[in-house]
């Protein structure tokens, strides 16, 4: 077993007549596709440094079982927004665990779409974390408690929105977060 020490973020969007073909081609803009994915729950390891994609693909082979968060929507509707998110929120002690949110919808842009996954994350974290806040006050006004509180060091995500083809052929995006063994 093991606890990763590092994780990287990806994106992609993919478009094909075949839903299937669809999500590998999202797969394959991510530079995931080559990997025998293994979906897991939402723990951000403690310790664990985000790094970007390009030093993380070094790590990992072709072939090999890869454990990542992954966010997938889909839509074969002509025009039809689809989203899909991966929210962080990272605790300021670094020997606890932070979260990972997926977040997948229709209809909200990039920034919408994160912020959403980050608030999720952060609520998470928040709640273990033993701060308090009224869940159905504003994201920004929960961001200020969060901040305030001390608790939490960093949110933030990776998003990927597309606009569902006109020709009505399946449209997937991906956000996923991939550990490193």
């Amino acid at each position: 077993m093991f606890v990763s020490k590092k994780i990287f973020l990806t994106k992609g969007v993919g478009r094909h007549r075949e839903k299937l073909n669809s999500f590998e081609m999202a797969l394959r803009d991510a530079g995931i596709a080559h990997f025998n994915i293994v979906r897991v729950s939402s723990i951000f390891p403690p310790g664990c440094k985000i790094i970007p994609k390009a030093q993380g693909l070094k790590y990992l082979r072709a072939g090999e079982v890869v454990f990542c968060v992954m966010s997938q929507s889909e839509t074969n509707e002509p025009h039809r927004l689809c989203a899909a998110s991966i929210g962080i929120a990272i605790p300021k002690k670094p020997n606890h665990h932070g979260y990972l949110s997926e977040h997948h919808s229709f209809g909200q842009t990039d920034d919408l779409a994160g912020d959403y996954a980050e608030d999720l994350a952060a609520q998470m974290l928040a709640t273990i974390q033993g701060v308090e806040f009224d869940p159905d006050t504003s994201y920004d006004e929960r961001k200020e408690i969060w901040k305030i509180s001390g608790q939490i060091y960093r949110t933030m995500s990776v998003t990927q929105s597309a606009v569902g083809d006109k020709r009505g052929r399946w449209t997937t995006v991906v956000a996923a977060s991939v550990l490193i063994p």
